[in-house]
């Protein structure tokens, strides 16, 4: 085929896929933006190097086509709006609660349409509540403590959370990573994690965040919420736009948000900077950085025992902090002061002779410190004078990169192979003050107040991992075979005041993905995987060197999945089977920590199901559930009873059987409005099943209006946010596990006695909730 047939070749087939841009604009401007996106295509062979496209994601097509190496719709040149407007009025469903998918393995995402509808405190966890494969605890109705997932059987702290593709903050402090109005879309992988990215801990799958993509032109937005529990938040974004004729474009964002604790007394206050510069050229090569610092002063919540709970429930006698500065609990004496800073810097470059090479570099550091009373103590004067202890991070320090080249071995098959490299190091210490007169805590460092030092702990691990995995397509494209392996080799460390120790570990990861398009509207997908878990670094930093570091954990898991779509409505379902070694569990301790333990083997069994309607009459409805068989394969012995409990055949720690979501969306010209409806079923919250919680709904309402341009104001937004609406008084899981309800040392208190020995402790859904925000770009 000729050049120049070749060239009317891609043209026509452009135009065919995007026959509704047609109505955006005349015939020849369609025509041009089709010539552009196949002169760029035509320089370019085959993948893309965008971290969100990395699970599979294809362009909307009536015939899905092998993806190029053109980065998504977002690099066409000089059209992104109207492209990126037609991939979302394609693939969204349920007003973007659901995103219509191609992988060969089970993917759930909410887009920016779903996003622009939820407050702008909502964290990522708050935004995927109403995915199948997840329930989502949070503490907090402002935004600022994050929270923590249950997946399939497993927690966040078996998951990747990543931004960019790039390993980011803990589900507890997933706000530190990006303000929501910089969120693009959420991405979970309940089952799975691509070879080449840079994870862990992925036996949970991953949960990737993309970010904002800097406009071409200067602009920017504002918005401004006030809400209940004195909540108030200011944020402001500026686009510079293509900077000269360089191609390069960059956009800084500003939030403030200050608000006080729906339980008992305490303020909170975040300051929060997004920083994201992006350069794109001619022959699909990219590069994009994105940078965030996060500051916080928040109180250190108190958990609640069951006894607690059920206190507050039926007697209205509240568990959070007092307001009193001579009380033990009072909140300036129970509060965190953080500082992080994320960053990560992908870089796609197409190299000639059908080679591409992928560098993601990432850094991130955090540094402060949690208070909590210590108790009475007499000075030197014989007075009794309050106590504080803390726990004092020095420096948690991640930092790490991936390298990987790819070769087009032929039309069919394209092969990578890569290098993945980690240092993670926590370095803390324990100290111990006197109170301030006042009753605030003075700060670790305040020599006027310091008694002791405390121990110093340091802990880490650094990894070296190899990956090669090939992607094939045949039958016309209608078949996909992904083959991959990665093999991991991690030193683990830990050293504290008695002495230190550490191994060397390796765990080999393979991976086999199938699709098969039966015909345009239906496709299926068998999925294949080991994977695994090590204990981070926060794990380490609490196991003193009298105690083993827990064997890795080694899941394998199958999935089998079908998709349907067509003009109204979209379907998404999967089956599920894992088996899970070494299962490892956190036992939390209080001041926001946590400590792991073993408990053996596990298996979860269930499915995934999803729907959702394209928009009919201004109606898009949305539904999921998931139903989950997990029990606990192994006897355990409690180390604090000294008996071995019969826990073999029970439901599994933590796994509830069943989580339902509804969700509607409607919109009338500028008018919108989305309401959600979340179950969880019981589960069990210790080993030994004595302990458990019952189901509970939760429930959101989004309103709002869309105003028409006004000057400079080219979005005027009123909306307004709701949650809890019912004003129901639940838990919604557990902090962690338990080896039993009849433990005498399993809650850290942070007073004296060390150990409340009431079992575990809970998150519980916050009170009624009401945010209001005006917005506008410009």
């Amino acid at each position: 085929m000729s050049l120049g047939r070749s060239r009317a070749f891609r043209l026509f087939s452009c135009l065919s896929r995007r026959q509704r841009l047609f109505t955006l604009s005349s015939l020849a401007s369609a025509a041009s933006l089709c010539a552009s996106v196949s002169a760029v295509q035509a320089a370019t062979p085959v993948k893309s190097a965008q971290p969100h496209l990395r699970h599979g994601t294809k362009p909307a097509s009536t015939v899905p086509v092998r993806p190029k190496r053109l980065s998504g719709p977002m690099q066409a040149q000089g059209e992104e709006d109207i492209l990126v407007g037609s991939h979302r009025q394609e693939l969204n469903g349920g007003g973007g609660m659901m995103r219509r998918e191609t992988a060969p393995h089970a993917v759930q995402t909410v887009t920016k349409a779903y996003i622009n509808m939820r407050s702008p405190t909502s964290t990522a966890l708050d935004l995927v509540k109403n995915l199948p494969s997840l329930n989502i605890m949070a503490p907090d109705s402002s935004g600022m403590q994050g929270g923590q997932i249950q997946s399939r059987g497993l927690t966040d702290l078996d998951m990747a959370l990543m931004v960019d593709g790039a390993p980011a903050a803990a589900a507890k402090y997933v706000n530190d990573d990006i303000d929501s109005e910089n969120l693009e879309e959420v991405s979970v992988t309940p089952g799975s994690a691509a070879r080449d990215l840079p994870v862990m801990s992925a036996a949970g799958g991953v949960m990737n965040s993309r970010t904002h993509v800097p406009s071409n032109k200067f602009g920017g937005m504002v918005d401004f919420s006030y809400g209940t529990n004195n909540l108030s938040r200011e944020f402001i974004r500026l686009d510079s736009g293509e900077i000269g004729h360089s191609g390069v474009k960059s956009f800084f964002s500003f939030s403030n948000t200050h608000a006080r604790s729906w339980m008992g007394s305490g303020i909170n206050q975040r300051k929060h900077i997004d920083f994201g510069l992006r350069k794109d050229w001619e022959n699909g090569s990219n590069a994009h950085l994105f940078l965030s610092w996060n500051s916080e002063d928040i109180v250190s919540d108190n958990y609640p025992t069951e006894q607690q709970f059920l206190n507050y429930k039926h007697n209205g006698i509240g568990w959070g902090r007092s307001s009193h500065p001579n009380n033990v609990n009072y909140w300036k004496n129970n509060n965190d002061h953080w500082n992080q800073v994320f960053l990560t810097a992908p870089i796609h470059i197409v190299l000639p002779k059908k080679f591409t090479f992928d560098l993601q570099p990432y850094f991130s550091f955090g540094q402060g410190w949690n208070a909590a009373p210590g108790g009475v103590e007499t000075d030197t004067s014989g007075a009794q004078r309050n106590m504080t202890s803390y726990f004092n991070e020095h420096g948690a320090r991640q930092v790490g990169a991936t390298a990987k080249l790819g070769y087009d071995i032929d039309r069919h098959n394209h092969i990578s192979l890569g290098y993945w490299y980690e240092n993670n190091v926590t370095d803390r210490n324990y100290p111990s003050g006197y109170t301030r007169e006042d009753g605030a805590a003075p700060g670790p460092s305040n020599a006027n107040y310091l008694i002791s030092k405390g121990d110093r702990q340091t802990a880490g691990y650094e990894i070296h991992s190899l990956f090669i995995q090939d992607t094939a397509h045949y039958l016309h494209d209608r078949l996909q075979i992904n083959a991959g392996f990665k093999f991991v080799m991690a030193n683990t460390w830990n050293k504290d005041y008695y002495g230190s120790q550490g191994n060397n570990r390796t765990a080999p990861l393979p991976q086999l993905s199938i699709s098969y398009n039966i015909d345009n509207q239906n496709q299926v997908y068998i999925n294949a995987e080991g994977d695994y878990r090590q204990p981070s670094t926060n794990d380490l930093g609490w196991l003193y060197t009298s105690m083993p570091i827990p064997k890795n954990q080694y899941s394998i898991k199958e999935e089998l999945g079908y998709r349907y779509h067509n003009k109204y409505l979209m379907i998404d379902m999967s089956f599920f089977n894992y088996n899970v070694t070494n299962r490892i569990v956190d036992q939390y301790l209080g001041m926001n920590s946590f400590r792991p333990f073993s408990i053996g083997n596990q298996t979860m069994r269930g499915f995934d199901f999803m729907i959702a309607g394209r928009e009919i009459h201004g109606f898009s409805p949305y539904a999921s559930v998931e139903y989950l068989h997990a029990t606990q394969d192994s006897n355990v012995f409690d180390p604090y009873q000294q008996i071995m409990l019969h826990s073999k055949g029970t439901q599994a720690v933590m796994a509830p059987r069943i989580i339902a979501n509804f969700g509607l969306t409607y919109t009338y010209k500028g008018f919108f409005a989305n309401g959600a409806v979340h179950y969880t079923g019981p589960q069990s919250v210790s080993v030994a099943n004595d302990q458990r919680i019952p189901g509970y709904v939760t429930n959101s309402l989004s309103l709002g209006y869309h105003f028409k341009p006004f000057g400079f104001l080219k979005s005027p937004t009123f909306k307004l946010n709701f949650t809890n609406l019912t004003g129901s008084i639940v838990r919604t899981g557990a902090m962690g596990a338990v080896y039993s309800a009849k433990d005498s040392s399993t809650v850290y208190s942070g007073s004296s006695p060390a150990y409340t020995g009431y079992g575990n402790s809970f998150m519980v859904e916050p009170r009624f909730s009401m945010t209001g925000t005006i917005s506008t770009s410009f």
